[in-house]
Order: structure tokens, then sequence, then C-alpha cells
């Protein structure tokens, strides 16, 4: 959310921001209701001394016996409490308005953010690794033979519908491998802290990552007003809301692996075939929680660690950074690590790297206390590391051979047992 009093002392500033994602002139309605709001305030405040002053001398005029005087000061008491309720009524009013029309507002880029409106404008800022020449017309993850038997799409649509997928021996063995390499890394080399969180959360806590109200409509809700979470990025963020946490505190950085449910809303059409976009997926998340101070390089390293996974595993990725009309909306600026698919023949995305300023944590009211023990909004991070699923494609495509098997990377072995590749028949040998 939005700082008013920023958004009051440079109206242009934060316009011009907002016009790099493609809204204009967003503060003059802000201000007018912010001034509205001000007013009835400012209004039932006057009201209150009114009848605060005339509440003192009701007594005096009856004790001199003063009828007439006493009975208009009783009806003056009475009118301006009256009068108090509407004005703080309308103010409430107003306040809603303002933070209903600030919560729907996304973030401000950083200026270092390129301009653009899709993802054709972002810039490639990073690239590793050569993608392999292969001999013969490399497959899809989904009709790779040796995959068919542990990715089983049929069995999944009769259990739950379109976009779930079954694994089954060889495939899903490659698949929790994979999540457990990165929470060890993660949490031995990278110096995250492993947490298991819930994947059931209140409104609150949606409302806090951005995830509410703007975008309701991509996630699962139950029954009894719970939502799934579509990433661990709300319940590890969340983990600090309504918090005044001391400075040595920081920063925090921790990873989860969690299932994770996002409804796909407007993406009919897109990657039907195989588990690139599924409803149910499990993803290795990051997210740090520092001062304003170290943001920057907290996001630097976020990044590094999403990177590492891949050439671990010896995956070529290249990373851009999103331009304005490709960022997410809680975003300031945002790395896309892209993994070479040789099925597909291009980068897809594997791992969204995000830093948030303090844009989370106004929403969520999480603050760190300064160096004079002033309470300060902290600044939040997030980032996959990596997307299990969209990790499991890369490693089956990239290690498929002409005989249907695939060759699994060396950096996945500690994991696997001394395994090194699953067989054109299925089996992980």
């Amino acid at each position: 959310m939005h700082d008013i009093r920023a958004i009051r002392e440079n109206p242009d500033a934060f316009d011009a921001a907002m016009a790099r994602r493609d809204l204009s002139g967003m503060s003059s309605e802000i201000l007018a209701i912010d001034e509205a709001r001000r007013a009835k305030i400012t209004a039932a405040e006057a009201a209150q001394a009114e009848r605060n002053a005339a509440s003192k001398e009701v007594g005096a005029a009856k004790a001199r016996g003063d009828e007439p005087e006493f009975e208009r000061l009783r009806a003056l008491v009475s009118e301006k409490k009256d009068e108090i309720a509407r004005l703080e009524e309308e103010a409430k009013a107003e306040d809603t308005r303002l933070r209903d029309l600030l919560m729907g507002l996304p973030n401000l880029p950083y200026d270092d953010v390129p301009d653009g409106s899709d993802e054709n404008d972002n810039v490639e800022i990073h690239r590793w690794g050569t993608p392999a020449a292969f001999d013969f017309a490399p497959k899809e993850h989904f009709d790779i033979a040796g995959v068919k038997p542990g990715m089983d799409f049929e069995t999944a649509a009769k259990l739950s519908g379109s976009r779930f997928v079954l694994l089954r021996g060889a495939v899903a063995r490659v698949h929790r491998a994979l999540a457990q390499m990165m929470l060890d890394t993660h949490t031995t080399e990278n110096g995250l802290t492993e947490t298991m969180t819930p994947v059931l959360v209140r409104d609150e806590a949606m409302y806090g990552t951005n995830q509410l109200p703007k975008f309701a409509e991509d996630s699962y809700q139950t029954r009894e007003g719970m939502w799934l979470i579509p990433t661990s990025e709300v319940t590890l963020t969340n983990t600090v809301r309504e918090s005044i946490l001391d400075s040595d505190a920081l920063p925090i950085r921790m990873t989860a692996h969690t299932q994770c449910f996002r409804s796909e809303a407007g993406s009919a059409g897109k990657d039907t075939a195989g588990m690139l976009r599924q409803h149910q997926f499990e993803k290795v998340e990051m997210v740090t929680v520092c001062s304003a101070e170290t943001s920057d390089d907290e996001h630097m390293r976020m990044r590094k660690c999403a990177e590492g996974i891949l050439e671990r595993l010896g995956l070529p990725y290249r990373t851009v950074v999103l331009c304005t009309g490709d960022m997410g909306f809680g975003a300031r600026r945002t790395y896309d690590l892209e993994v070479w698919l040789p099925g597909q023949n291009t980068y897809r995305e594997i791992s969204s790297v995000s830093t948030c300023g303090d844009f989370q944590a106004r929403r969520m009211n999480a603050r760190v206390r300064d160096a004079e023990g002033k309470p300060q909004f902290v600044h939040t991070l997030n980032g996959s590391g990596l997307a299990v699923g969209r990790c499991l494609i890369a490693v089956l495509e990239n290690g498929q051979t002409e005989d249907g098997g695939v060759v699994l990377p060396q950096g996945l072995g500690p994991w696997l047992g001394g395994k090194t590749r699953i067989a054109p028949d299925g089996e992980l040998v």
C-alpha cells in the first residue's frame, strides 16, 4: 500500500511513477478523498470542542437558576453529540474509500526498471550455460518415452479435472529429490531458515501480500472463507504482520517447500499440454524481511540463490529484469529466471525474484525500530527457489536421450541414492 503522506508531499512524482504502470493522474482522486476525510475529522474535532465547552457551562447555568440558558446548552450538547457521530461516520466512510483505492493500486517501479508494455520489452542481463545440440528432435517432457509411465494426466483428470497431474515411480522420485536438494542447499549453504507453514490462510494474510482484493479470482477459497495459498510467500511474509521487530533481528531469511494452488484465471488456452501450468503444484519459496538500507543487496543475494540451483543442475538459463508492463502488482523490481526447454526450443520462466520495498509492510503493519528507536516499515522480498514442477520439466527435457531415456544431473545424485538416469521403460537406474 502507498504512503498517503508521500503522495500529499509530491503528487507529481507519484503520478509520474504510476504513469509508468499505465495509470494516469491518480493523485488527484486520492487527494480529493484524503482532503474530504481530513475535513470531516477536523469538523468532528471542532464539534467535540464545542460540546465540551457547552457541557462545562450546563452546570453553571443550572446553579444560577438560568433555566432558559440551561435548556439551550443541554440541547446544544445533544445536538453536538449527534453531529460528532455523523461526522465520524462520514470520515470513516472516506477512510474506507481511500484505503480501498490505495489497496487497488500497484507498487511504484524503481527508477532502474525498464519501461515497456509486455514481456517483449524485458531486458536480458545475464545468461549461463549453452543449450545442448541434440542430434535428434527433442521432445516435450510429456512425450518422452521414459517419462510417460510416471506422468499420468488422464487419471489426474478423473480425480480432479484438467490442469492436474499424477506422478509415479521414477518421475515422482526425481520431483521429490529436486525439492529436497533445493531445501538442503538453501538451508545449509544459503543461510535460509527452513519453515513449514499452513497452506490455508485468512483474508488478512492474502491482503498483506497483495493477493486481495485485486486478485481474488486467481486463488481458491474454501466454504469456511479460508484461502489456499498461491505460494508460501503469503505465509512466510505474514509471519511479521502486526509486529515491531528489533533491528538486530534483521535480516530474516526463510524458505519453505509447500503445495501451491492457483485457479489460473484468464489462462484458458495457455500451456494446456503437460505440467507447465497447473492448478496444484509445488514450490520452494524464499522470503526475506530486511531494512530499507539492505534491500537492494538482499535482492541480488536472493537472485544468486535461485540461479545457483539451476547451475548446480547444469540447466542453461537466462536472467531478465522485467519491464514496467510485465512486472507483478506488488513488485518494485523483478528478476525472472528463464530456463531453457529444448522441447519448446525457448526459455520459460522458472523463478521470479522480486523486491517489494515497504509496499507489503504497510499492508501488514510490519515495522522495525531504527537506531533512534523509532518504528520504520521493513522491506520484503520474495522469490522461487525454485518452482519444483517446472524444474522437473527442465531436467527431463534437457537430459533426454534419443532412445527415450533421461540422463539426470550429476548435481542431483546425492538425493537419488546413486541413481543417474531414467531408462526408456520408465525405471530409475
